[in-house]
């Protein structure tokens, strides 16, 4: 066999043998319990990039209204889920300096993705077709049940808890949303971790997170729940409370991932 030869056969044998660990119930608490201590030692680093993105967000919604978009708020924020993982990466970087016995610094955060930008950037692309899903959905259940006419905000928000119309969008929109979330969550739940932990592919990542939501799908309906619920609480606090829920909720995620996923090095022999 010659080199040429030899070498493709070795890139396409996997050099990373990953196992999924069987967890019970209580590890989602023991997550946010890991994730809280880690914002604990990390603090001004955890806050300033929870900041960061609490900015962004108000700066999207600010910029809503005043291009007179803000019917699109509301589907905008519940697709948050959808490109949540992503926003948790900067967390991550700052939960592996601190298994290092490193002080974290802004640094750890924001380049956290740079070692492996190309297949991230491929996970970004996936969530941001649920995230159109999404927003497609949206659009049409809201012209399903109100027209193509955008009424003002004040009538559509009450319109949404008080009539038939906005009661049904809210039911249909939320079954469906739930399905759409909880396939982004199982396709990137530990897949955006392990991409930065591991020379894979995104498909690889993708393969070891429906693999671990799969074998243990209640504690990980638990996960998505909690990870929801969270969200729900910082955004109902006009984004001030994320500042906080989405470094710890970054850095539990971590810890899921370390909880959830062994790798092992495979060793390639040659022929």
């Amino acid at each position: 066999m010659n080199a040429t030869t030899r070498s493709s056969r070795q890139s396409a044998v996997p050099t990373v043998r990953i196992t999924i660990n069987p967890i019970g119930m209580d590890r989602p608490r023991a997550w946010l319990a890991a994730g809280f201590e880690d914002f604990r030692q990390a603090t001004a680093v955890s806050l300033a990039y929870g900041m960061f993105w609490v900015g962004l967000s108000i700066a999207v919604t600010v910029g809503a209204i005043t291009l007179d978009l803000w019917h699109w708020l509301l589907p905008m924020v519940a697709g948050f889920m959808f490109v949540g993982p992503l926003v948790a990466v900067g967390s991550y970087g700052i939960s592996r300096a601190l298994e290092a016995n490193r002080a974290p610094h802004l640094g750890d955060a924001f380049n956290a993705w740079r070692p492996h930008a190309g297949q991230l950037a491929m996970m970004g692309v996936m969530m941001m077709i649920f995230f159109l899903a999404w927003i497609r959905v949206a659009t049409l259940l809201f012209a399903l049940f109100f027209g193509f006419e955008a009424p003002d905000p004040t009538n559509l928000y009450a319109a949404l808890l008080t009539s038939p119309e906005g009661l049904g969008m809210i039911a249909v929109g939320s079954a469906v949303g739930a399905v759409l979330a909880f396939g982004a969550f199982a396709i990137s739940v530990v897949a955006i971790p392990t991409l930065m932990d591991q020379d894979l592919t995104f498909m690889e990542g993708i393969e070891a997170s429906v693999r671990a939501v799969a074998r243990n799908f209640r504690p990980m309906l638990l996960w998505a729940t909690i990870l929801t619920g969270c969200v729900l609480v910082g955004v109902l606090t006009f984004y001030i409370g994320l500042a906080l829920i989405l470094p710890v909720l970054g850095h539990a995620s971590w810890h899921a991932y370390e909880d959830l996923v062994r790798c092992e090095p495979v060793d390639n022999a040659t022929v």
